[in-house]
This record gives structure tokens, C-alpha cells and sequence, in this order.
């Protein structure tokens, strides 16, 4: 939502003027998500999020790039749009993207999030990232989960999936499913899969809908507590002598697995 103390918000009738956006941007950068690029931008409208305030090295250019691939948040982004300059877009981002778009968003409340990873009889699976190091993967897996429809993602660890790089990775789709970060011992109910080289091969087997479905760090694989946690371990198909996946790749053929039978997915069963 926007805060109403702020000036305008994504649907405004007027602009914020350059220096009315830049001071709406310093009082909220501390406590709001960085959306970096037009992208990122794009997916947080579509799914509902709060943007008090989004700035543009170069207006135009931004809204060309709605008309041609967002047409239905560009009427929106017109609204909320200020252009600020090279410079200034430059100094409110770590690393300026070649749309020259940053925005600030309100971040889900954490009950809602938890609200629904926890729901029972989910009708789509929980990712969980068991103590992940890479803050791109994390944002992979994260778009992944919002394209196949999952219920959430779970990291459990030090990484903050909220972090501005895996949210940037993520395309601005943490808006589209549930992103939490949790302790093993607080992580939703439902039969736990383990992905593991020694666990049974994944062809042989119907993931149920409301299953977690777990996958090791890249560096170290599945914890101690998760494995103890599992109720299963599963295994991808790979050649011998090739060690391992990417993480994000790992996700996508398990999702993809699931939707084939999975009832509420195109061409599921």
C-alpha cells in the first residue's frame, strides 16, 4: 500500500517533481524493497505491490519500453514515473541497470507470507533453499517459483532472500509468491522432499501438491537438520561423472516434474 503521508503513489494523477521524488526516496530506502530495472518494476505492479515513489534516468525511454512490453501496468507507470536525471538515478542504485529505472516498494507483511506457506492443503509446493550462499541463484529460484505457480519460497541461513541482488535476480517476482526466510524447526507442514544424489530417482515418483521441496547449498548440500527433517530423498537424472546442477536448474526440473501431474497447471493432470 502507500503511505499517506506520501505525495503520490502508482496511480497519481500528478508527477512528484525531481526533488519532491529524491526526498520521498531517502525517507523510504531504509524500510522499502529495491525494484532494479523496468522489469522488476513491471512483475511488483502486475502483483499488487506498494510503489511510493519510482524515478528514471530517461522518461521517455522507460515508457517506450511499456508500450512495447508491459502495455497493461503503462498507463500506471506513467503516473508514477519521475525522471531524475543520469546522475541522480546513478546515485540511488548499486549498480545503475541498462533500463535506467529504480523503484522503492513496500515489502509484504511477514504474517501474510507465513499465512500462506503454512496454509494447509496448499495446492502448490513450498521451494525451500537450505542455507544458500549465492544471492543470484536465490533470485533465480525465486522467478522460478512465481513462473510455476509455487506457493513460496523458504530460505533457511544467513542469505536474506530480500536482499536488493536476489531481488533483482528474482525480476521483482517476490511479489508473485510468498518469500520468507526460517529457521528448520519453523518451516510449514507437509511431506518433505530432499533432493539428494543418493536419494530415489525422481521418475518413479508423484510429488504431492502441498510437498516442500528442499535443495542443498551450492557448495555443501543438504544440512545435517534438513536431512534429518526429510521424509524423502530424490534424486534428478544425470550422467555419471558429472557432479552436479546449478541450483536454479535443480528447482526447475523438480518443478517441472511436479506440474506435469500437478492438477492446477496447464497440461497437468
Amino acid at each position: 500500500m502507500n503511505d499517506p503521508a506520501d505525495p503520490a503513489g502508482p496511480d497519481a494523477d500528478a508527477l512528484l517533481s525531481r526533488a519532491d521524488a529524491m526526498a520521498l526516496w531517502q525517507r523510504r530506502v531504509g524500510t522499502s524493497v529495491l525494484l532494479d530495472g523496468f522489469h522488476a518494476l513491471k512483475h511488483a505492479l502486475r502483483f499488487g505491490a506498494g510503489v511510493p515513489v519510482a524515478v528514471t534516468a530517461d522518461r521517455s525511454a522507460a515508457l517506450a519500453l511499456a508500450d512495447e512490453l508491459a502495455p497493461d501496468v503503462r498507463r500506471t507507470l506513467a503516473g508514477l514515473l519521475t525522471e531524475v536525471g543520469q546522475a541522480a538515478y546513478a546515485s540511488v542504485v548499486p549498480r545503475p541497470h541498462p533500463t535506467g529505472v529504480a523503484a522503492l516498494a513496500v515489502r509484504p507483511a511477514r504474517e501474510a507470507s507465513l499465512r500462506a506457506l503454512g496454509k494447509a492443503g496448499r495446492d502448490a509446493p513450498v521451494v525451500v533453499l537450505d542455507q544458500p550462499r549465492n544471492l543470484g541463484n536465490a533470485g533465480a529460484v525465486i522467478r522460478l517459483a512465481a513462473g510455476f505457480g509455487a506457493t513460496g519460497v523458504i530460505t533457511t541461513g544467513t542469505l536474506d532472500p530480500w536482499h536488493p541482488t536476489v531481488v533483482r535476480g528474482g525480476a521483482g517476482l517476490h511479489f508473485a509468491t510468498a518469500v520468507e526466510r526460517l529457521d528448520i524447526a519453523e518451516l510449514p507442514s507437509g511431506p518433505l522432499f530432499a533432493l539428494d544424489p543418493e536419494g530415489e530417482d525422481i521418475r518413479g515418483l508423484k510429488l504431492p501438491d502441498d510437498a516442500l521441496l528442499a535443495f542443498g547449498s551450492e557448495r555443501s548440500g543438504l544440512s545435517r537438520e534438513l536431512r534429518a527433517r526429510a521424509d524423502h530423498l530424490v534424486s534428478l537424472p544425470m550422467r555419471p561423472q558429472v557432479s552436479s546442477y546449478n541450483l536454479a536448474t535443480s528447482v526447475a526440473m523438480t518443478l517441472y516434474h511436479w506440474s506435469l501431474t500437478a492438477a492446477g497447471v496447464p497440461g497437468g493432470a
